[in-house]
């Protein structure tokens, strides 16, 4: 199965020889090719730059590089036979392109790709002002929020994160938090032709880690928190957190806004290699002192305190203390990217939610409270039910489960975390992947039960059920008009991953279905 075009690319495709591509590249080498003569070859010319064989058109050099299960020249017929002009590869990989392929041969090609795309694209980041949001929790939603700061003074304003990828009236479906180097380097020149005027990205650890952000300066990057996630990758926090510090250096950024709500945020205000502006509640700890008010239909109003007495004021329209945390780091962003405080305001006070960021979900008037939460981790869902607490005036119920092939030992602890918080607890599928689903289940309901028992809460009780449809259903159906039912996990996501195979599968268009059942007009 090919993977469609991705559409954000340049109408203008550049055009380099082969020759110039192995320039860029330390210790490349042009293969010797037959029939043409080798002095040849780097003659040839390449128009595109792409790591995914289904993605290939004509005139593309296609970058088959390592992968954690197999390799990607083993793709390279594919991408041959789709066009591509020639491959790029390290020296396991030329041994398995097929004979008589043009090929651009280098050790670390991963190191030196972003490098390569983005001089590969003439350097487009430089003609437009680039934000990078990291950190565990709040990415999406301080890049949704920075996008409609930027947007009342700057014009157009790109977005690329873990939701989608958009460029003026072009949206796709993102596959991945942070796109390839190529990739993004290819969506930062279609930006530029296009007149836009910023681009706000999610920049995830393994994005770091993998140099996609590799060849350009942010002109700010921001970090929202730090928590458990990732373990399977980065094996630490210590490590986790040193691929998120990287961010922080001349060689990626210009300067910082960073959040001191948790320790990590404190360390890396102290690590960073880059001027920093820091953000706190508590007054003196930070350049700014964040001081939230009271909120009113989950609308809150806040004032930043900066160096000299400076005050920046701003209101967020979406429930939870730490998403008045989200909105004053996002002001902070916008304002030091170029925006005017008022209209940072206006634009973050503007925005009427995120998808699948503490989504409500419409329902009838005697319905309970749906909200639709893509936490994912034990502390974003214990932030998340705690944010939901002071809007419950009966239970909370949480929908929740865990995700296979991922950190094992955050699975209890998502449990026992969505017990402490809620009072009804619905384990369920969540992108089992390729291990057996009730296996996961049964460490999330035990340990969920166990943090239930030690609540000694009376009315407190943990559902195992297997079809995530069922137990969103069966949640709603029983909550009542003071309930507030919350589906944590998933956010946006259309598909739920059974062992490779994707069935379809939206947490608000189910829970929709259902809320439409208790209006009388069927599902």
């Amino acid at each position: 199965m090919t993977t469609p075009p991705l559409a954000l690319t340049p109408a203008a495709r550049p055009s380099h020889d082969l020759a110039a591509v192995a320039a860029h590249l330390p210790g490349a080498e042009l293969d010797q090719l037959e029939p043409v003569a080798a002095g040849d070859i780097g003659r040839l010319q390449v128009t595109g730059l792409t790591l995914a064989s289904g993605r290939v058109t004509p005139g593309d050099l296609f970058a088959a590089l390592p992968g954690l299960k197999t390799h990607g020249a083993k793709y390279a017929q594919v991408a041959l036979e789709a066009g591509a002009a020639a491959v790029l590869t390290d020296p396991a990989g030329a041994a398995l392109v097929p004979a008589g392929t043009p090929l651009v041969v280098a050790p670390e090609i991963r190191a030196h790709l972003g490098a390569l795309a983005a001089w590969f694209y003439g350097h487009p980041a430089a003609d437009l002002t680039t934000v990078g949001v990291t950190g565990t929790n709040g990415k999406t939603t301080v890049a949704h929020m920075v996008q409609a700061a930027l947007a009342e003074d700057l014009g157009q304003v790109g977005l690329l994160g873990t939701i989608m990828a958009a460029v003026g009236e072009v949206r796709i479906a993102s596959q991945r938090t942070t796109l390839e180097a190529p990739d993004l380097q290819a969506a930062f020149a279609a930006m530029r032709e296009r007149g836009v005027a910023a681009c706000v990205m999610e920049v995830s650890s393994h994005a770091i880690d993998q140099h996609r952000v590799d060849g350009f300066q942010f002109d700010v990057a921001a970090f929202t928190n730090l928590s458990r996630d990732h373990l399977d990758y980065h094996g630490t926090m210590e490590a986790y957190f040193e691929a998120k510090a990287r961010l922080f250096t001349p060689a990626h950024a210009k300067r910082a806004i960073i959040n001191l709500e948790d320790p990590w945020g404190a360390s890396l205000a102290r690590l960073a290699g880059v001027p920093a502006e820091t953000i706190s509640r508590q007054a003196g700890a930070a350049d700014w002192h964040l001081q939230a008010g009271v909120p009113s239909r989950g609308r809150t109003a806040f004032t930043l305190v900066g160096p000299g007495g400076r005050q920046l004021a701003g209101e967020v329209d979406i429930p939870g203390d730490y998403n008045v945390a989200n909105a004053a780091v996002a002001l902070l962003v916008a304002v030091a990217a170029g925006a005017s405080p008022e209209g940072a305001a206006r634009g973050i006070a503007g925005l009427p939610g995120v998808p699948g960021r503490m989504e409500k979900v419409p329902g009838p008037a005697h319905a309970p409270l749906v909200v639709v939460d893509y936490a994912h981790a034990p502390e974003s869902v214990a932030q998340a039910l705690a944010a939901l607490r002071p809007h419950t005036a009966g239970r909370l119920i949480a929908v929740v489960g865990a995700g296979g092939d991922r950190d094992h030992g955050k699975r209890p602890l998502m449990g026992a975390a969505a017990a402490a918080g809620a009072d009804v607890v619905f384990v369920t599928d969540d992108n089992p992947r390729s291990e057996p689903p009730g296996a996961i289940r049964a460490v999330v309901f035990e340990a969920a039960s166990r943090a239930m028992r030690r609540k000694a809460q009376a009315r407190g009780q943990v559902f195992e059920v297997a079809e995530r449809d069922q137990a969103i259903e069966r949640a709603i159906a029983g909550a009542g008009p003071d309930d507030t039912v919350v589906i944590l996990g998933k956010g946006h996501e259309a598909t739920i991953d059974y062992g490779g195979i994707l069935v379809e599968h939206s947490d608000r268009e189910c829970a929709q279905r259902v809320l439409a059942k208790q209006r009388g007009v069927g599902a």
